[in-house]
């Protein structure tokens, strides 16, 4: 596969991943107010400009939430939590 291919299949799966899948908050997060409405924000979240995410594979962001500057990033672990993963495994 060619390499601008591999980034916008794991740009597609991370966007996939991000709309329906399960992920870690972090304590921090937890104790910020609507923790439901962030995530949300975090789904739905579509800037991806250069600087936020220089190799195009929508894993990492930056979010404004209730004044606060939030990052978000998606980490490639297999099921269990143990070893990391393929990006392009689904």
């Amino acid at each position: 596969m060619q390499q601008d291919n591999v980034v916008v299949e794991i740009s597609k799966l991370n966007d996939a991943f991000r709309s329906t899948g399960t992920f870690t908050v972090t304590y921090g997060v937890l104790g910020l107010n609507d923790v439901p409405g962030l995530i949300t924000a975090v789904r739905e979240d579509t800037d991806f400009t250069e600087s936020i995410d220089p190799y195009g594979e929508h894993d990492f962001g930056v979010i404004l939430w209730n004044g606060e500057k939030i990052f978000w990033k998606i980490d490639y672990y297999d099921q269990t939590l143990d070893h990391w993963e393929d990006p392009l495994s689904p």
